[in-house]
């Protein structure tokens, strides 16, 4: 089995930046693509970005170039810079990845991580 724990939420002032993490661990042979969710209060779990072990990503048209997603293969671990935040940006941020274990390939959730955007 493998697990992934989230780091790096807060409260930031609009025009802000944020940095979250997300660190996999547990039985772990691989890991495919990883990447970040949010979701906000009444609404759908949306994808943010998405970054594959090859260094492709991709991200949901809303960043508009203000996120960066970025992984570091060696410590299984996947980053993500927000600048220019703004109120629309808050949400509970979660972390995915595919890994495969002994048990075989699947999508693995983070517990969230909240990120409020507020003056």
């Amino acid at each position: 089995q493998a697990q992934l724990v989230e780091s790096g939420g807060g409260l930031v002032q609009p025009g802000g930046s944020l940095r979250l993490s997300c660190a996999a661990s547990g039985s772990i042979f691989s890991i495919d693509t990883m990447g970040w969710y949010r979701q906000a209060p009444g609404k759908e779990r949306v994808l943010v970005a998405a970054i594959t072990s090859g260094g492709s990503a991709n991200y949901g048209d809303f960043v508009k170039g203000r996120f960066t997603i970025s992984r570091d293969n060696a410590k299984n671990t996947v980053y993500i810079q927000m600048n220019s935040l703004k109120p629309e940006d808050t949400a509970v941020y979660y972390c995915y990845a595919d890994i495969r274990t002994w048990l075989g390939s699947r999508g693995y959730w983070g517990q969230g991580t909240q990120v409020t955007v507020s003056s």
